[in-house]
């Protein structure tokens, strides 16, 4: 009888929720199924799964007060499934990294370094570390690999990473870092296959627009710079997060309302964005829909397309140039409203948009006398976390490499 082919668990949590995904392992890792736990720590969680196909396999009401219990019950479910018997690695998205540069296996020394630098991302951090954990004490014998967001930016030249504060806190580690990684190193790799080497090697901006939104700067297949900075509450405006802010804004809130840190931090990373400027919803879905008859809906959608022509024009500067512009995430690859106001005014740059390719979402919507190439590609973070894992324990006979212990 032929032995069932290896499989990887990827996860990806978030602050609330949990994106899973199961991959039969090899050099282009298949999906067997997706799922979400959500609404963690809340009244209602919820676990979803799909096939390969889209079909529904699971819609259950959960009880998870935390990333641990979640963990735990979402083994459980997976253990009734022929395939996880197969599961050879278990893969993690990591939010930040700090100086981490290359996945790398799980130990009990990474295990210490993660708790050290959890004041770093105390939104993420404690978390993820949750899941590492219960996926240990649940399958101690399965190896796990954790994949770091910062990693991709770690190429930033030292100007784009330094913050202008006194330098004792920039040799503590307070500096520019930059989110978003594993959806950017996927993007840039789906650049190198549909548009060659050249266009993957040339001056690419990146535009990951979802709930979180930022962009990054690649030159020569490396990244140059990016909007979130030491948090990702910096830089564009998000759904939720104010984006860039004034730092006297803090000192001026905490005088005249008496705000303290964790009600500043709500405010900026959960009460403002899209949602704080509308009062209406953190969905740009909503807020089209809303922009004919509400005024703070349009200036909310304004804001956000002004936001990102603003960054697109700052790092074309960096760049010296710009030949590809492309868009993905949530916003990025379903609203051409969206992408078209953005690119509004940007013929300077060479930015030329094909209205109705760009209405379709088709993959290349520029016009084909634009200078510059826009594209519209999926990102596919469990994608990127199932190959590192793959490469990194030559699972389906990739060769190992970029495996830090």
């Amino acid at each position: 009888m032929k032995a069932a082919p290896p499989c990887v668990l990827t996860i990806n949590g978030g602050s609330s929720s949990v994106r899973f995904a199961l991959f039969e392992a090899g050099k282009n890792p298949r999906r067997l199924l997706r799922g979400k736990i959500d609404r963690i720590g809340l009244r209602g969680t919820s676990l979803t799964t799909t096939d390969s196909a889209g079909r529904t396999l699971v819609a259950r009401r959960l009880t998870a007060s935390d990333h641990r219990t979640a963990a735990g019950l979402l083994m459980d479910w997976l253990g009734t499934q022929a395939a996880f018997a197969s599961v050879r690695a278990i893969g993690h998205r990591v939010v930040h990294g700090m100086s981490h540069t290359a996945p790398e296996r799980v130990t009990p020394r990474l295990l210490a370094e993660l708790r050290r630098i959890t004041p770093y991302d105390p939104d993420h951090l404690p978390s993820g570390i949750k899941l590492i954990e219960a996926c240990r004490r649940l399958h101690p014998k399965i190896p796990q690999i954790v994949c770091f967001d910062t990693a991709f930016h770690c190429t930033m030249p030292p100007v784009a990473k330094l913050m202008a504060i006194p330098w004792r806190y920039t040799t503590q580690g307070v500096e520019r870092y930059g989110f978003h990684g594993l959806s950017y190193e996927f993007l840039m790799g789906e650049l190198a296959r549909l548009g060659g080497r050249k266009a993957a090697r040339g001056r690419v901006i990146l535009a990951h627009l979802g709930n979180g939104a930022s962009l990054a700067a690649v030159l020569g297949g490396k990244s140059i710079d990016t909007s979130m900075g030491f948090t990702p509450a910096a830089g564009l405006v998000m759904s939720t997060r104010s984006g860039d802010l004034d730092p006297g804004l803090l000192a001026f809130l905490v005088r005249r309302d008496r705000m303290n840190p964790a009600q500043f931090d709500r405010m900026v990373n959960h009460e403002s964005g899209l949602l704080g400027v509308s009062g209406k919803s953190s969905d740009m879905h909503d807020l089209l829909a809303l922009e004919g008859s509400n005024k703070r809906a349009r200036r909310a959608v304004d804001l956000f397309c002004y936001q990102a022509r603003k960054w697109i024009g700052s790092y074309a500067a960096a760049l010296g140039g710009l030949d590809t512009l492309i868009f993905a995430g949530g916003i990025g690859e379903n609203a051409p409203a969206v992408r078209e106001r953005i690119c509004r005014g940007l013929g300077f740059l060479g930015i030329t948009l094909n209205r109705k390719r760009n209405a379709k979402n088709a993959a290349v919507i520029s016009a084909a006398s634009s200078p510059v190439t826009v594209r519209v590609i999926h990102t596919d973070e469990e994608l990127m976390i199932a190959r590192s894992v793959c490469r990194a324990l030559r699972l389906g006979g990739e060769p190992r490499r970029g495996l830090r212990r």
